[in-house]
């Protein structure tokens, strides 16, 4: 199988979800599927499809679109199992620091100020 998500990859998703993870739910199909609901959820939020105008967005645009998808996959990733933490609250404080990174993320997209310099056509 090979990676579907357009803004990050499985192996991104990976890193951030730690060592802990499920090998269920880091395994390629899942991440694929956790991916495409980041993406929506971005796309969504922002009410700009990012997903269809990626090839013309700028390099930095990409890192904030790779950085927020790979937070909230990971999320999923972790929320998952949470068996292979060294606890619950180890899981949750992880959870917590990709949801904070991703909100503001997030807020940084959807940010009337920089919508023309993240849309910016390359």
């Amino acid at each position: 199988m090979v990676d579907t998500g357009i803004f990050a990859t499985t192996a991104e998703v990976g890193y951030k979800a730690g060592s802990g993870k499920s090998s269920v739910s880091a395994a390629e199909a899942y991440v694929n599927s956790f991916m495409t609901q980041a993406e929506a959820e971005i796309n969504a939020t922002c009410r700009y499809n990012f997903s269809d105008n990626y090839t013309t967005l700028n390099a930095d645009t990409k890192g904030v679109l790779k950085c927020v998808a790979s937070n909230l996959a990971a999320i999923y990733v972790i929320i998952y199992d949470m068996s292979g933490y060294n606890s619950r609250v180890e899981a949750e404080d992880l959870i917590n620091v990709l949801r904070d990174a991703a909100l503001r993320e997030l807020a940084l997209l959807k940010d009337k100020k920089v919508t023309d310099f993240v849309r910016e056509v390359v």
